[in-house]
């Protein structure tokens, strides 16, 4: 060995160990953010792609179940070319179309984000993901979610991991009683609030603008979308929103019985009780994947609550008083998103004429209406569709009406494309089917996903829903270039129906948003019920004609 190779192996030694602790050696391009120097991946196309960022120390031991703490700036750089793990959720349910296959490695060391950015990227606005799965499941990992062909539309593109299920919205009143502000649980909300917080503070050596971040989210990622456009402290962090298959549910309050719903702080007491575990410190001490699936198998369901701090009220009454995020948004539902969600429909009836009593017992004045809007000619037609307009077709018109009454830009979508694989396994614009599309990402999606062909036609759809998505990314407003308008929904309710390729269209499903709220209207008025799972023939009997109601 000449000494000049030596000397070369001892300076390479010593810039490896310039590296974090554990961290292997690369040659990817380098970022220096204010958080820290961090080595990414060159991918093809011009793409940068940084992974497994933490954005949040460990939220272990005595940080489970607090606000998460910003993760603290290191020296030397940090390799970031691996996913972090998945938060701690149950094991994929076998057969799933969304199941990943494999285990996710999961760990309450979980707070990390992942960044995909144009190399030569520099104020691009900037898109973050954050994904489904009822706050239960799910992660930025997911090859579905892969960023890069939407950075390749000149965008910076972040996914964040936050704390799912129990150990991301539990309340209890011990909880409360040690946290500065006095209130406890949305720990997976105040995660995404603080992975918005880091990319404020670092996003532009990215090449992003921290001035133009537009938040988006499916399912209860949408449902999370509308979290944040309530939180008080989330104001400022986004400018823009789409939520793509948004449910608005009925939250429970901190403290206090509402709406049939028990206090969340007394939910976290039962869950205490049907573990057999008592005290936080013992509650603390559980292993983390133990008490995931334990508190899911005893029936304890994560949910934001109304603490007056991160969440002032209910969604609805936040919108109705125009007290959300005054932000442009984007937000649709799916034609056939109840397809792959069967098991939240109530038993069948035996026939058409079991099922128009059963309507006619639930809804009262109303059920003319509701015959006439969801007939019994077709029962398993009726059954879908009840249940999808009352928990996300409802809800996407609704979203759009209020941000388009604030006068801010505001855009529904429906989502209507079947194709042979889908519409064969009976899932015809099934729930989520609409992911593939926006990430341009048909090669990613989980195994037993049906597989979209590769023809000239979807590869049009992709790029049209991709493009639209990243153009009110930009701006604000979706427009490409040789694709039809899309006009904000405004006095005409238009919208833009994917249905094999664009479709543009006005007063999509005429009253049927009237009669949901009507009926939300009813009962959120009675009081003893949640709004949310009451829909179609499961039902109980609504109230006769309220003052005030539309």
């Amino acid at each position: 060995m000449t000494r000049s190779t030596f000397r070369s192996l001892v300076v390479s030694a010593v810039l490896g160990c310039a590296a974090l602790p554990g961290a292997a050696w690369s040659q990817g391009p380098v970022v220096h953010a204010p958080v820290g120097a961090l080595r990414g991946e060159a991918l093809d196309g011009g793409i940068h792609a940084f992974l497994g960022i933490p954005y949040a120390e460990p939220p272990v031991k005595q940080l489970r179940w607090r606000a998460p703490v910003p993760a603290k700036p290191w020296k030397g750089t940090r390799e970031a070319t691996r996913f972090g793990p998945a938060c701690v959720q149950p094991p994929p349910r076998p057969g799933s179309i969304y199941s990943p296959g494999e285990a996710l490695p999961t760990s309450e060391d979980c707070l990390s984000l992942n960044i995909w950015t144009p190399a030569e990227a520099k104020d691009a606005p900037v898109f973050v993901w954050i994904h489904g799965g009822s706050l239960v499941a799910g992660s930025s990992r997911e090859p579905m979610y892969d960023g890069a062909r939407l950075a390749a539309q000149g965008m910076v593109v972040v996914s964040i991991n936050y704390r799912l299920g129990v150990l991301g919205y539990l309340a209890h009143p011990d909880l409360s009683a040690e946290s500065a502000d006095g209130v406890s649980g949305n720990y997976g909300l105040l995660d995404q609030i603080e992975a918005l917080r880091w990319v404020q503070r670092n996003i532009a050596a990215f090449g992003g603008d921290p001035g133009n971040v537009t938040i988006a989210g499916e399912s209860a990622g949408a449902l999370s979308v509308m979290y944040l456009m309530a939180a008080p402290p989330a104001r400022g962090l986004f400018h823009k929103a789409i939520a793509q298959s948004a449910y608005m549910i009925t939250t429970p309050a901190l403290r206090e019985a509402a709406h049939g719903m028990p206090a969340a702080e007394e939910s976290g007491l039962e869950l205490g009780r049907k573990l057999g575990v008592r005290g936080l410190p013992r509650l603390r001490a559980m292993d983390p994947q133990e008490l995931t699936v334990k508190a899911a198998m005893s029936g304890f369901l994560p949910f934001g609550n109304v603490d007056g701090k991160v969440l002032p009220a209910q969604l609805v009454e936040v919108f109705d008083r125009g007290e959300q995020a005054p932000v442009p948004i984007l937000a649709g539902f799916n034609e056939g998103e109840i397809r792959s969600l069967r098991f939240l429909l109530p038993p069948k009836p035996a026939d058409a004429a079991a099922y128009e009593a059963a309507i006619r017992a639930a809804y009262g004045d109303l059920a003319e209406a509701m015959l006439d809007r969801y007939p019994a000619t077709d029962l398993d037609a009726a059954m879908l569709a009840t249940t999808r307009d009352a928990m996300y077709g409802w809800t996407a018109e609704r979203l759009v009406r209020k941000q388009a009454e604030l006068g801010l830009p505001s855009y529904l979508y429906y989502f209507n494309h079947g194709y042979p694989a889908a519409d064969e396994a009976g899932l015809h614009a099934f729930h989520a089917a609409e992911l593939p599309y926006v990430f341009a990402r048909h090669d990613r999606t989980p195994p037993q996903w049906p597989k979209a062909p590769d023809s000239d036609g979807e590869r049009a759809l992709t790029a049209a829903m991709s493009g639209y998505w990243a153009s009110f990314a930009r701006s604000g407003q979706p427009v490409v270039a040789g694709q039809p308008a899309w006009q904000p929904y405004g006095q005409a309710r238009a919208y833009m129906a994917f249905d094999g390729a664009p479709v543009p269209g006005e007063k999509l499903m005429p009253g049927m948003y009237e009669l949901v709220e009507q009926v939300v209207c009813r009962r959120r008025a009675q009081g003893g019920q949640p709004w949310h799972w009451n829909v179609g023939i499961a039902a109980p009997p609504l109230p006769a004609g309220v003052p005030g109601c539309p």
